[in-house]
């Protein structure tokens, strides 16, 4: 019984943070972007299908270069999506060497 209770108190600590993650335009897949509101299977292949030919995206209104997204469903998902965090491209060394 304890355990069960553990368990769910630690379910319900990561379950909000879980719910504001942000998906990230520029690397989510067509499935991870069909957790944002307003966005289908046809929406999502199309922003995976835009980004390949014309690469990452610098902000979320880019996304209205999409075909079928708008203004109207860029203010449902404004606030869940994001071109920050896990970035595409080359990672930066933690620590630059000194130059000789």
């Amino acid at each position: 019984m304890k355990l069960k209770l553990y368990l769910l108190g630690i379910l319900s600590a990561i379950t909000p943070t879980l719910l504001l993650a942000a998906v990230n335009i520029n690397t989510a897949t067509a499935e991870e972007l069909k957790a944002l509101p307003g966005i289908g299977p046809s929406k999502a292949a199309a922003i995976v299908e835009y980004r390949s030919q014309n690469g990452s995206f610098k902000s979320v209104d880019d996304l209205k270069n999409v075909k079928g997204i708008g203004e109207g469903i860029l203010s449902k998902l404004r606030e869940e999506a994001t071109v920050e965090g896990k970035a595409a491209g080359k990672a930066q060394p933690a620590v630059k060497k000194p130059a000789k």
